[in-house]
C-alpha cells in the first residue's frame, strides 16, 4: 500500500517509515492494476486525472456577537468555500464572503462616553515612544474616517494608534454612517447598515418636513459701549441651527441658558473652538483665521437657549437659521409638492491615488428644498446619479503590515512573523513597493516571540534495545520517561497524560532461527600409554541459544569414541607423583561415568577421578 504508507529499507536492512503517503504520481501496482501512480492516497491507473470540480459556498454561520451595546453595532456571519471546496483545478466561489447586519440600535444612556473617544482611552496605559499620554479623538483633516487616530491631551501632535477603529464607529460626528472592517459604509436614519432612510429638515426620520417650521432672520445691532446682546431664542425641540457672522470682526457668538449660565464665552473670557455639549445635542464652535465665526448644531436641542453677541466693536451683522417642532394635525403637508434634486458633490472618497465624487439624487420639499425620503417623489423620474474621478495623485508611503503567522511553537516560547513592506498607493487598485527608506515613520516589527508559557510535562522515549531473542519472533524494549519540556527535569509518570504514552515494547523478528545441530568436544588422550587405545569425546545436540536439544537428526550424530594409538615409553611411572588429573577437565567425568576406571590406563590419566571407585 506504498500510496498510503510509504516504507524505505535503511542502510542495516530494516524497513522504517514516517507514517505519510507516497508523493503524488509515484508508480504503484495493485492486483487489478498493473501499473498506476499515487492520487490522493489511492493507486490509480497511470495517467487518470480527477476532475475539476467548482468550488460552491456552505451555509451562513450564525450571526456573531453585536460589536457595540448601544448606539448602533455590527454583528457578522461568514461562510466557507467548501460545498464542495474547490479541486482538481476548480474554481473559487465568487461573491462574499463575509456579511454585516446592524444589531443593538437604540441609542446609549444620557452621558455615555464616545466610542471612538474610548477607543482612544484604551491606549492611556500603553507607552508611546517611552512616555504616558492621555489620548482623545483627532477627527481633523487629511485622516482616514476609520482609522483610529488619537490626539496627545495637552501636547501638539497626533498618531494613527490602530489602523482600523471598532466596526460600528461612527464615521464622523455628524453622520450616522459606521465604519465596517476599515471603510465607510452607509446608513439610513433607521440605524440599519445599507437603508436609505432619510431625515427630514425637522430631523424626523422617513418625515416628510411638515412638523417644523423654519426661522430665519439677520441680526446687526449694535451697543455704543459694547458688551453682552441678545441676539436670538432658540426654542426647546430646535433643529439644524446655523449661527454665522457675516464678516470677520472682533465680536463674539455666545450661548447661554434662560437661567442666564453661560455654555460658550461667557464672563467674558473666549473659549477656544470646539465641539460643546450643550442641551442634549452638540454645537460646534469654529473660528477660522481667515473666516468669520460660527455656530452650528443638528439638535434637538432639550432647553430653550439664547444666543448672545459679545460686542467689541461695530456689529457687521448675524445670519440665524433654525427648524422649530410645530403641532399639525393630520398626514402632513399634502398640498406642498415634491422633486428629485442633485445634491452638491460630495467630498473624495478618497485622498490620493483616485477617489470618485458623487452627486446624490434626493427628494425635496418645492416650498423650501429641505431633503425627505425618497418614497414621496415619483420613482420612474428618478435622474441618474452623476459620478467623477478626484484626488488622482499617487499616495505618500505607508507601511503595508500583513497579518500575524501561526506561532511557531504552542508554549515554550516560539516567533511569529508577518510582512512589513513599504508601499505607495498609485490607484485605487493598484500599488508599487519602495525601498523602505521612503516610508518616513517608524517600522513597524516584522517578528516577535509567542507563547512563552511552560509546556506541560510530556513523554520522552529512548532509542529501542535490539530485538531478542536475535531469529524468530521477539520484543524490542525502550524506556518512556514523564520529562519537562526542556528535558531537564523528570516527573513521575502520573503527571503525564497516559493515553498519549508511546509504546514500551514492540513486536520484531530478524529473520527465522537455525536448527539445532550437533557440537562435538575435542578428542581425549588415546587410552593405551603404548600401542593400540581408544579416544573420546563430548558429542551433543544445541539449539542455536547453546541450549541442550533433542531435535538434531541421530543419522548425522558424530561418533563420541574412535581408535587410536601411542608410542611406547620404557620408563615406569613414579609411585611417589601426586594423585590428579591429568586429561582435560570434560574428559575424566566421562571416564567415571562409563566405567573405565578399573582399566590401569583411565586410572592413570584420572587419578583423582577415580580415587576410590
Amino acid at each position: 500500500e506504498v500510496c498510503r504508507e510509504l516504507w524505505c529499507l535503511s542502510k542495516s536492512n530494516r524497513c522504517v517509515t514516517n507514517s505519510i503517503p507516497a508523493a503524488e504520481g509515484t508508480l504503484c501496482q495493485t492486483g487489478s492494476i498493473e501499473k498506476g501512480w499515487c492520487y490522493q492516497g489511492e493507486c490509480v491507473p497511470f495517467g487518470t486525472w480527477p476532475q475539476s470540480i467548482d468550488g460552491g459556498w456552505g451555509p451562513w454561520s450564525i450571526w456573531g456577537e453585536c460589536s457595540r451595546t448601544c448606539g448602533g453595532g455590527v454583528s457578522s456571519s461568514i461562510r466557507h468555500c467548501d460545498s464542495p471546496a474547490p479541486s482538481g483545478g476548480g474554481k473559487y466561489c465568487l461573491g462574499e464572503r463575509k456579511r454585516y447586519r446592524s444589531c443593538n440600535t437604540d441609542p446609549c444612556p444620557s452621558g455615555a462616553r464616545d466610542f471612538r473617544e474610548k477607543q482612544c482611552a484604551d491606549f492611556d496605559n500603553m507607552p508611546f515612544r517611552g512616555k504616558y499620554y492621555n489620548w482623545k479623538p483627532y477627527t481633523g483633516g487629511g485622516v482616514k474616517p476609520c482609522a483610529l487616530n488619537c490626539l496627545a491631551e495637552g501636547y501638539n501632535f497626533y498618531t494613527e494608534r490602530a489602523p482600523a477603529v471598532i466596526d460600528g464607529t461612527q464615521c464622523n460626528a455628524d453622520s450616522l454612517d459606521i465604519c465596517i472592517n476599515g471603510e465607510c459604509k452607509h446608513v439610513g436614519c433607521d440605524n440599519i447598515l445599507g437603508s436609505d432612510a432619510k431625515e427630514d429638515r425637522c430631523r424626523v426620520c422617513g418625515g416628510d418636513g411638515s412638523t417644523c417650521e423654519a426661522i430665519e432672520g439677520f441680526f446687526n445691532d449694535s451697543l455704543p459701549r459694547g458688551g453682552y446682546m441678545e441676539v436670538i431664542q432658540i426654542p426647546r425641540g430646535s433643529v439644524h441651527i446655523e449661527i454665522r457672522e457675516v464678516a470677520m470682526s472682533k465680536n463674539y457668538i455666545a450661548l447661554k441658558s434662560e437661567e442666564d449660565d453661560y455654555y460658550i464665552n461667557g464672563a467674558w473670557t473666549i473659549d477656544w473652538p470646539r465641539k460643546f455639549d450643550v442641551a442634549g445635542t452638540a454645537f460646534h464652535y469654529k473660528r477660522p483665521t481667515d473666516e468669520p465665526e460660527s455656530l452650528e448644531a443638528l439638535g434637538p436641542t432639550s432647553e430653550n437657549l439664547i444666543v448672545m453677541i459679545l460686542l467689541q466693536e461695530q456689529n457687521m451683522g448675524i445670519r440665524y437659521k433654525f427648524n422649530v417642532p410645530i403641532s399639525r394635525t393630520g398626514s402632513g403637508d399634502n398640498e406642498v409638492g415634491f422633486a428629485w434634486n442633485h445634491l452638491p458633490w460630495s467630498e473624495c472618497s478618497a485622498t490620493c491615488a483616485g477617489g470618485v465624487q458623487k452627486q446624490e439624487v434626493v427628494c425635496k420639499r418645492l416650498d423650501d428644498s429641505s431633503v425627505v425620503q425618497n418614497n414621496y417623489c415619483d420613482p420612474d423620474s428618478k435622474p441618474p446619479e452623476n459620478q467623477r474621478t478626484c484626488n488622482t495623485e499617487p499616495c505618500p508611503p505607508e507601511w503595508f503590515i500583513g497579518d500575524w503567522s501561526e506561532c511557531s511553537k504552542t508554549c515554550d516560547g516560539g516567533m511569529r512573523s508577518r510582512t512589513v513592506l513599504c508601499i505607495r498607493k498609485i490607484g485605487p487598485s493598484e500599488e508599487e513597493t519602495l525601498d523602505t527608506t521612503s516610508c518616513l515613520t517608524h517600522r513597524p516589527i516584522e517578528k516577535e516571540p509567542c507563547n512563552n508559557q511552560s509546556c506541560p510535562p510530556q513523554w520522552v522515549a529512548l532509542d529501542w534495545s535490539e530485538c531478542t531473542p536475535k531469529c524468530g519472533p521477539g520484543f524490542k524494549h525502550r524506556i518512556v520517561l514523564c520529562k519537562s519540556s526542556d528535558l531537564l527535569k523528570t516527573f513521575p509518570a502520573a503527571q503525564c497524560q497516559d493515553e498519549n504514552k508511546p509504546p514500551v515494547r514492540i513486536r520484531c523478528s530478524l529473520g527465522r532461527c537455525p536448527p539445532p545441530r550437533w557440537v562435538t568436544g575435542d578428542w581425549g588422550q588415546c587410552s593405551a600409554q603404548c600401542g593400540l587405545g581408544q579416544q573420546m569425546r563430548t558429542v551433543q545436540c544445541l539449539s542455536y541459544t547453546g541450549q541442550a536439544s533433542s531435535e538434531c537428526p541421530e543419522t548425522l550424530r558424530p561418533p563420541s569414541m574412535q581408535q587410536c594409538e601411542s608410542k611406547c615409553d620404557s620408563t615406569p611411572i613414579s609411585n611417589t607423583e601426586e594423585c590428579k588429573d591429568v586429561n582435560k577437565v570434560a574428559y575424566c567425568p566421562l571416564v567415571l561415568k562409563f566405567k573405565f576406571c578399573s582399566r590401569a590406563y583411565f586410572r592413570q590419566m584420572c587419578c583423582k577421578t577415580c580415587q576410590g571407585h
